[in-house]
């Protein structure tokens, strides 16, 4: 699969996974088991530059692609899915949508501290009532004079209860649902901004998914991100990057379990040799290492095209979903293949099994990314 890259791709992916090893896999057991967000991450992955690698030089970043996105996505969730997802807004959807749409203004007060750890960021769509179904989304954007006063509450926000500057989308008028969608930066100490609860999720127990709550929120009127009513075009544009970057957590995982399954198997012995040998055994590890591979090509294929300009919506869709799917299979397999011992937290095929599932959830559903193939075929 190497053969697909380029060097210099290749030396990349060689000098994020010697940084993921040095950095932090010697923490991943502490971090995982305090089941709060693991700030020390964003010290390293600011140290590193990672998460500037899609940021133009001149905001601080390393002007990188998308296919480097990926493969940063990949080599962190090897080690940890909750690391790559404290990774992933400031490297992705936070910071493309500023890039975006943002005025230069905007870029110059919001990436450079993003990119380099000073300010932890949010991207905010979900709401109790309106999870896949955005347009419907009840948060409420009122404009009186200058400003914006925002009303409601979003929930499983990755680092809510951390952030420092939240990317937070309302609606101007709900009769106008997606037309009315809006999008405002709004900064920690804002009154009328508060955080809730950090959700006691499956998985991911080194990040964390927080409520957010706004009542009489007053933001000024440049805290208003590209035009109003723009805000579901944003949202969703921002997020054909997100998906390819869960595709990336996705297949890290899977890479990981496999990985950890066939040294285990290799050692593990019952009626005299290892289990790896009986043949019921190595078809689990060949259908698991040829599912690995499709996942890894789909991914592949979405950020060529990103990176070529092209529109990559489906594609990134179809990434997401296949590794999403194949990650779970694979965690599955890996801690059957582990027996007894894949139940237990010595395991870390036991994590795997768990962050898996949310991979399946979050940044859309599988079943609306097969909604959204399906259009696509009709179009």
């Amino acid at each position: 699969m190497d053969s697909l890259l380029t060097d210099n791709e290749l030396g990349f992916k060689k000098d994020v996974r010697d940084f993921v090893k040095k950095e932090l896999v010697p923490h991943v057991d502490e971090w995982e088991s305090r089941n709060e967000y693991a700030r020390e991450a964003v010290g390293k992955f600011a140290d590193y530059g990672l998460f500037g690698i899609l940021v133009p030089a001149e905001y601080g970043g390393l002007g990188g692609t998308t296919m480097e996105f990926l493969i940063a996505s990949i080599e962190i969730a090897r080690a940890s899915v909750s690391l790559a997802s404290i990774f992933g807004a400031p490297t992705g959807i936070f910071t493309d949508a500023v890039l975006k749409y943002g005025t230069e203004e905007q870029r110059r007060r919001y990436i450079p501290p993003a990119i380099s750890g000073e300010t932890i960021v949010c991207f905010a769509i979900t709401e109790p009532a309106a999870g896949s179904d955005a347009a419907n989304m009840s948060t409420t954007a009122t404009k009186d004079g200058d400003e914006w006063v925002i009303n409601g509450a979003k929930t499983f926000i990755t680092a809510g209860d951390v952030g420092d500057i939240v990317l937070v989308f309302a609606t101007v008028d709900r009769s106008l649902k997606a037309k009315g969608i809006t999008a405002f930066f709004v900064e920690k100490g804002t009154p009328g901004f508060t955080a809730g609860k950090a959700e006691d999720l499956l998985g991911l127990h080194a990040s964390s998914a927080a409520e957010l709550f706004f009542k009489d929120c007053r933001v000024p009127s440049s805290a208003l991100l590209g035009e109003a009513g723009k805000g579901l075009r944003i949202a969703l544009g921002s997020l054909d990057l997100g998906r390819l970057h869960c595709a990336g957590q996705a297949i890290g995982l899977a890479d990981a379990a496999l990985e950890a399954t066939l040294t285990y198997t290799a050692d593990r012995e019952q009626f005299g040799r290892p289990i790896g040998n009986f043949q019921g055994v190595r078809w689990m590890l060949a259908d698991m290492s040829v599912q690995l591979d499709a996942a890894r090509l789909l991914a592949y294929r979405a950020a060529r095209m990103a990176d070529a300009g092209k529109r990559y919506s489906t594609e990134a869709a179809k990434a997401k979903l296949f590794a999403a799917e194949m990650a779970a299979d694979l965690a599955r397999k890996a801690v059957q293949l582990h027996g007894g011992y894949g139940c237990t937290k010595d395991m870390a095929v036991e994590r795997y099994y768990r962050d898996a599932k949310l991979i399946e959830i979050y940044e859309g559903t599988n079943e609306i990314h097969r909604e959204v193939i399906a259009r696509s075929l009709r179009s």
